[in-house]
């Protein structure tokens, strides 16, 4: 392996290829609980070119490479399992072209989404997938990352245009074009978005970005029980009502929020809600929304437009996880993610609240409702086998529960380690399709190896 670095080491620059312990440890893991591994090197590439160089050297010699963003993934994606090359590509991060006639930005995949969001607001437009952490661009579209916007501007996969793909020999290619629509193809932006590292790296993305709305206006709403909450949600989607956001907080969820952000919150299941408009329009929507959750036995309503107020309601939100990691020092969190077809949402709610409460693992529920997908956050004692195995045993169960309803092992959070069992129960036949073009991609499998194709 010392030959190898020193070897990367002449076709990129001494500064760009390290050992150094401190760093391997940082690009060991992910924010999931997942064992990290340390890669064998880290290395910083700062062009496309360079990128092409690196996978070409690995690919002769058969060594691994791992794409690395931030580590903010939740299901061990970024870990090298096997070693090799951690590619942190945090040094392309450069903003390259906003052509805002066309609604469309350029940039390189080590630019994080508060970072193009900065840039973007001086045009008067926004990048909207929020997944709530500052993940990078190039991270997200790997994972096929969505968030709490998704309900009405759809997930990452929805937003690129085009792609840069360096691919496992070091071939540069484009998956798309800047047109708003092509029928020229196959879609290979769909394919290697979501492919977690597995297919190429990421070295420019091209995506689609919106007007800032005239109005925002965001609320929440709480409820006597889950079911009346999600039913009410499914009231909103029926009427057509272009809700932005529409987010499930569970009653033990909004007491650690309450705990943790000095809030007074009704400790009830809540609907964080958010609507994007013009006054006229906007006005219309909230009213009518507020009679269809009073029909749902909303016991309390609460909107807001100034942006202070707004923002600290969806701080709230976000900083869940953290919330529950303030309240459990010394357990790690784990964080399961399915979707189901909506009209299963109620009953998969209800079904895994049930399984939560029968449980001794401490354990609550949220989730981006308005498209199906919920999540289930655990606080585990990583020393503890027992609980380990239970919080396992869980995540099993409401897998397993999604699928057979028709509905998918991972709504947002993607494959990695965690969800790579699943992958053949779920796909059927096209699992081996699936097999067949990594194979063809990457015959010598150096590209993110253990993730997603495990047999």
């Amino acid at each position: 392996m010392n030959t190898y670095i020193e070897d990367l080491k002449k076709i990129l620059t001494e500064e760009q290829v390290t050992v150094n312990e401190t760093i391997l440890e940082q690009h060991s893991h992910d924010e999931s609980y997942h064992t990290p591994h340390l890669p064998d090197m880290v290395v910083y590439p700062r062009s496309a070119v360079e990128v092409s160089a690196v996978m070409r050297y690995a690919n002769e010699h058969e060594i691994p490479v791992i794409p690395f963003g931030l580590g903010s993934s939740l299901e061990g994606h970024v870990v090298p399992i096997k070693g090799g090359v951690s590619l942190d590509l945090s040094l392309m991060n450069q903003v390259l072209e906003i052509r805002e006639s066309d609604f469309l930005v350029k940039v390189q995949p080590g630019v994080t989404r508060t970072q193009l969001n900065k840039e973007l607001k001086k045009y008067g437009l926004f990048f909207s997938v929020d997944p709530g952490a500052d993940a990078t661009l190039g991270g997200m579209a790997a994972t096929n990352a969505s968030g709490t916007t998704s309900v009405k501007y759809g997930i990452m996969r929805d937003q690129v245009r085009d792609l840069e793909v360096v691919l496992a020999n070091g071939e540069i290619i484009h998956t798309g074009s800047l047109a708003t629509k092509s029928s020229s193809g196959i879609h290979l932006n769909g394919l290697f978005v979501g492919s977690e590292g597995t297919l190429g790296v990421f070295t420019e993305l091209t995506l689609k970005v919106y007007g800032i709305p005239e109005v925002t206006m965001a609320g929440r709403a709480s409820f006597p029980t889950v079911e009346q909450a999600v039913s009410a949600v499914n009231g909103i989607m029926l009427a057509g009502i272009p809700i932005a956001r529409i987010e499930l907080v569970d009653a033990e969820s909004i007491k650690k929020v309450n705990q943790f952000m000095d809030k007074f919150y009704e400790v009830k299941p809540t609907l964080f809600l958010e609507f994007h408009g013009n006054f006229a329009g906007l006005e219309q929507d909230v009213n009518f929304a507020k009679e269809i959750v009073s029909d749902f036995g909303c016991e309390d309503i609460q909107f807001e437009t100034d942006s202070k107020a707004r923002n600290a309601l969806w701080e709230a939100r976000h900083n869940l996880a953290y919330a529950f990691i303030h309240s459990a020092p010394g357990k790690k969190l784990m964080v399961t993610d399915v979707s189901v077809p909506l009209h299963e949402l109620s009953n998969a709610i209800l079904e895994t609240r049930k399984k939560v409460e029968q449980s001794k693992v401490e354990g609550a529920i949220v989730g981006h409702v308005g498209d199906g997908n919920y999540h289930v956050l655990f606080m585990i004692d990583l020393s503890n086998l027992e609980e380990v195995k239970e919080a396992k045993r869980l995540n099993e169960e409401i897998v397993e529960y999604a699928l057979a309803k028709g509905g998918t092992c991972t709504g947002e959070h993607g494959v990695g380690l965690g969800k790579s069992k699943y992958q053949r129960r779920e796909h059927g036949a096209a699992y081996e399709v699936m097999k067949t073009i990594k194979q063809a991609l990457d015959p010598n499998g150096i590209m993110n190896p253990g993730k997603i194709f495990v047999d």
